[in-house]
């Protein structure tokens, strides 16, 4: 009989070398622009999305910042072939960073994005992410998020493909890094998926 438990359900295991590939719904994207950072603060402004996949968070990206340059490691054909982790990009190169990163290199990735962002830098990430030890020593002890925001309801991911029926017991939040500002706080991203879904946004 299958576990359905709230804590086992929550969790999601993909092997190391697994790309990861769990898209973010673009409704998802948006609310961090509409209630985290603010829509008039980056309009002038570059990113880089670096995981991108197929675009389901460089395209609402777009919607927002003056210009957006996306890339993945691997080949789902919409954007350039590059390792963000190795490639290089560089240093202060882009006003944010933001991103969707598999979430076993979400660490390096936060650390090698503080160094290619001007601005900020904000991951979407599992609420556990908060969580452990190694974490603690290696980014949040020196350097924690300006703002941790919790969306306060569920943002549903499967992999491979954006899914308007799916369901998760997993909960996320965008962590944000703000360069210059020594503050930290944490938000909860209010009920907002109907009024930021977009037509088109599943296909």
């Amino acid at each position: 009989m299958q576990n359905t438990s709230h804590a086992v359900m929550a969790q999601r295991f993909e092997p190391k070398d697994s790309a990861d590939d769990f898209p973010t719904p673009p409704w998802a994207t948006r609310a961090l622009i509409e209630h985290v950072l603010g829509p008039n603060r980056v309009r002038e402004l570059s990113c880089l999305e670096p995981a991108c996949g197929r675009g389901y968070m460089a395209r609402p990206l777009a919607e927002y910042f003056s210009k957006v340059d996306a890339a993945d490691a691997y080949p789902y054909g919409f954007a350039p072939l590059r390792d963000f982790l190795t490639f290089p990009y560089e240093a202060l190169s882009h006003d944010w960073v933001i991103t969707n990163p598999p979430f076993r290199l979400a660490e390096e990735f936060v650390q090698r994005a503080m160094t290619v962002a001007r601005s900020g830098v904000a991951i979407l990430a599992r609420t556990v992410f908060l969580e452990s030890v190694g974490r603690y020593e290696s980014i949040f002890k020196e350097c924690p998020p300006t703002v941790f925001a919790q969306f306060s309801e569920r943002v549903p991911m499967v992999k491979g493909r954006v899914d308007a029926k799916a369901s998760t017991a997993t909960g996320y939040a965008w962590f944000v890094w703000e360069k210059g500002n020594a503050s930290s706080r944490l938000a909860w991203v209010p009920p907002c998926r109907r009024s930021l879904e977009r037509p088109g946004d599943y296909l």
